[in-house]
């Protein structure tokens, strides 16, 4: 049993869409599940069309007809006129707009997930139709069937046992599987694993079908050492142990999500990081008999529009662990997203990532107990196995604001040069 995922760009156009098909056809579509994305930068769509839903603004239409304009021109591309397809998708539209219409809750955490997965179940569902069309025989599941999670909406927790249950069960391993990433439901209702999340998806299926590899399809040639469109001389890393990969993945590579590796390496299940474009490509490796990096290069991890905060005590008292206790549960109470801790005996710093716009809150209810500083739209330059040139290059970008370095990584927080 194989998982294989396509992220957005795999799927963004109707070329693109026929490239997957080439990619099944060439590697084989026996004892395979797929799991593929929302189409290009329809997340962001649905995003936009969340916002102008939840606002009452008269974008709403607007952004609606954009979304449908979109996969109307993906079925014109791939379809004749006639095709069932076209119904399918007419109905998917008609159920997003009943949801819009009987919609009574504020919660924007819930209504994002009842709405933004549509995005995934469009795409899933016109892949599919398209594989059927060109004689590619598969099965088309509603991944919501199949994995179980808490009701923690926009970045939901997995009922391993549960969900192991129930994949195991319903899953025809025989057959090849489309089926969408990121979504989850609580029993109830449609839930999401947090964005990226279709990597975690892949994991799932993996863990609980003992699968023999998950190969993540992307348009680079494997795991670079930096990303290609902030550095220019990069390189392919041929080989990534387990524990690098979550290193790797913790401090913020793009290429695989956080969450996908710690269940493949409970099982010993290999990742491969391929190329869509060139299938004669290895890639890279993610296994249990990788040491570190091969080859071992300084690893650049990018992430920008961060906000670095800094608090300290308003009687210049230490801050010590009432203090910080203090600001980190008001961290999680916003769903704040950290990323570096410094501390001294009278300031504590932190940067951080405000996903959910949660920030302006999160400061406000701490000004009045302490002394609040911030500086938005810094950038937190990660270097993994690092030297000396590696971190003059990034000194380079900008000041640095706060520097820290252990043993095999060094953070560098950069207000970088206009």
């Amino acid at each position: 049993m194989r998982i294989f995922k396509f992220g957005g760009a795999s799927v963004k156009s109707p070329d693109a869409v026929r490239n997957v098909a080439r990619v099944l056809q060439h590697e084989g579509t026996e004892n395979t599940l797929v799991v593929i994305s929302a189409m290009g930068k329809m997340t962001n769509a649905f995003e936009r069309l969340i916002k102008a839903y939840v606002d009452g603004s008269d974008d709403l239409n607007e952004a609606l007809q954009a979304i449908k304009d979109f996969h109307t021109e993906m079925m014109d591309g791939l379809f004749d006129k006639n095709d069932e397809i076209y119904t399918k998708v007419t109905y998917l539209f008609g159920e997003l707009a009943g949801r819009m219409a009987i919609n009574t809750s504020k919660d924007y955490n819930y209504i994002y997930d009842q709405l933004v997965g549509f995005g995934e179940l469009l795409s899933t569902t016109i892949v599919s139709a398209y594989l059927a069309k060109i004689g590619v025989d598969n099965q088309w599941l509603d991944v919501r069937n199949f994995i179980k999670t808490d009701s923690n909406y926009r970045d939901a927790k997995i009922n391993w046992e549960l969900t192991e249950a129930t994949i195991k069960e319903k899953v025809d391993t025989s057959k090849l599987n489309i089926t969408q990433g990121f979504l989850g439901n609580n029993g109830e209702y449609t839930t999401t694993l947090g964005r990226e999340g279709s990597d975690y998806t892949a994991g799932i299926f993996a863990y609980c079908l003992n699968a023999d590899s998950v190969t993540i399809w992307k348009d680079v040639q494997g795991v670079l050492n930096a990303d290609p469109r902030v550095f220019e001389e990069t390189e392919l890393l041929r080989n990534i142990s387990y524990t690098e990969a979550i290193e790797m993945a913790f401090y913020g590579a793009s290429v695989i999500h956080p969450k996908t590796i710690q269940p493949l390496e409970q099982k010993q299940i290999p990742l491969f990081v391929r190329s869509f474009d060139d299938l004669d490509l290895e890639g890279t490796a993610v296994s249990g008999s990788a040491k570190g990096i091969e080859p071992e290069v300084p690893c650049y991890i990018v992430k920008k529009n961060q906000t670095l905060v800094s608090v300290s005590a308003k009687d210049f008292s230490f801050m010590v662990e009432d203090n910080i206790s203090a600001v980190f549960k008001k961290l999680h109470d916003y769903k704040i997203k950290v990323n570096l801790i410094q501390n001294s005996a009278i300031s504590f710093s932190v940067c951080i990532e405000d996903k959910f716009n949660n920030f302006d809150k999160f400061y406000n209810d701490l000004k009045s107990t302490f002394n609040m500083k911030s500086y938005k739209d810094v950038t937190l330059y990660t270097v993994r196995h690092f030297n000396d040139e590696a971190i003059e290059s990034i000194k380079s970008k900008g000041r640095a604001i706060i520097r820290q370095i252990n043993t095999e990584t060094a953070q560098l927080v950069i207000q970088e040069n206009a």
